[in-house]
Formats: C-alpha cells, sequence, structure tokens
C-alpha cells in the first residue's frame, strides 16, 4: 500500500469511527446486523460519507480488508464495478459477516460489474452462509436492475432456486425466496414460470423449501389480482 492509499483509508476510518453509534449496537443485532467491530452507522450516514470520499475501487478493496462492517458497506458504495475481478468479488464473498453487508455489495457493487451473472450460479451452490446468500441476492437485484437480459436467462436460473430452497438456514432461505418473487415480478411470462415454481415448492413437506414456495406465491397470486 502506498503512503497515499494509507493515508486515504487513515482518513476513510477516522471518518466512519466519528460517526460511530454504540449506542444503536443492540437495536441492529435483534435484527441480524451483526458483525466484528461493528460500528452502528446508518445506511444514509454511509451513502454521504460515499458521496464526500468518491468512487475509489482501491480505497474499497482496502476497507473491505478490515473486516469492519461498517467499512465493508461503505466499500461497496466506493467500488468501481467495471473494475472487479473474479478473485476479488470472490474474496468478497468470503468475507462477509452479516447480511446487510452481503445485500448491500450484491446492489451497490457486484450487480453492476460484467462480471455478476456468472458470479451468480458459482455462489448459489457454495456451503458458506453468507457466499450461498450471495448467489440469491445477486440473481434477486439482477431481476430487477438487469433491464436488457432476456427474460430466459432468469428462466434458466430457477433451476439453482429449486435446488436451493431446502437450505434451512434463515439468511439463505431467506435470500432464495426474494430470488424467485423478483424474477417473478419482472414480466408475465416470468410471473408463470416463477409461479409454477413456487406451486411445486409449496407442495413439499413442512421445512424451508414449502415456506419459500408458499410465501414467494402468496405475493405472485396477489400481485396478480
Amino acid at each position: 500500500m502506498t503512503n497515499k492509499h494509507a493515508q486515504r483509508l487513515s482518513l476513510a476510518l477516522a471518518a466512519l469511527h466519528e460517526r460511530a453509534r454504540p449506542e444503536a449496537l443492540a437495536g441492529l443485532a435483534r435484527f441480524g446486523l451483526t458483525g466484528e467491530g461493528r460500528l452502528g452507522l446508518a445506511v444514509p450516514t454511509l451513502r454521504a460519507l460515499a458521496r464526500e470520499l468518491g468512487r475509489e475501487h482501491e480505497l474499497a478493496l482496502e476497507l473491505w480488508d478490515t473486516g469492519i462492517p461498517d467499512a465493508q458497506l461503505l466499500a461497496g458504495l466506493l467500488a468501481e464495478p467495471a473494475r472487479f475481478t473474479q478473485a476479488q468479488m470472490d474474496h468478497w464473498v468470503a468475507g462477509m459477516q452479516a447480511w446487510d453487508v452481503c445485500d448491500q455489495a450484491c446492489l451497490n457493487a457486484f450487480s453492476k460489474s460484467p462480471l455478476a451473472w456468472d458470479a451468480i450460479p458459482r455462489w448459489a451452490v457454495r456451503q458458506a452462509e453468507f457466499e450461498k446468500r450471495a448467489g440469491f441476492a445477486l440473481l434477486a437485484v439482477a431481476a430487477v436492475h438487469h433491464k436488457a437480459r432476456p427474460d430466459a436467462d432468469f428462466a434458466a436460473r430457477l433451476p439453482l432456486i429449486r435446488a436451493g430452497a431446502d437450505d434451512p438456514r434463515n439468511f439463505v432461505k431467506k435470500a432464495v425466496n426474494w430470488a424467485l418473487r423478483q424474477i417473478g415480478k419482472r414480466s408475465p411470462g416470468l410471473r408463470e414460470q416463477a409461479l409454477a415454481l413456487a406451486e411445486e415448492l409449496a407442495a413439499r413437506e413442512p421445512g424451508p423449501a414449502r415456506w419459500v414456495g408458499l410465501d414467494a406465491r402468496r405475493e405472485l397470486l396477489r400481485r396478480a389480482g
């Protein structure tokens, strides 16, 4: 790390600590917003700080490697998506400690990378909780924001949802459900296919897949009414 980069990192970390809200940590933890070293910054505060600092990929990578969840949230806002390598993206998902860090990285950084689409199936079959969540969270985000991608591409990702729906871990099954619902909302044709999968999952024995199917079916039917 050069002296300039070290100084930028030091300034960014100081700004994060200045805005820390230790009194908010207990409340955040009740919603699963945990992680070693968390400072308790609110998302609007992080967004404002990101605007002050500006996009800077090297700084984003360095902030991520601190392991501080708030610094990782900020890293997602500072990263330059076109500059990500596959190794960098895989490194980030391996260092996730909380669902908000996962989802915000997918929304603010990964989804805008040309490597995003191919990362989805790679991560969706991982065993680690937040790596696997990242695959489905990124699929959900892509269903909303990848406007130009053909519906057939999303239909081809439905088998990932079928396979992932049996995962009993809360943060995984909720991301699987999120991805199914967002694909179903994308177009009438995809709604039909997503609803068929939701019906299939809802018919299974009680368990995570049934929950995913019932919840997705309820929302997709409500939107159709």
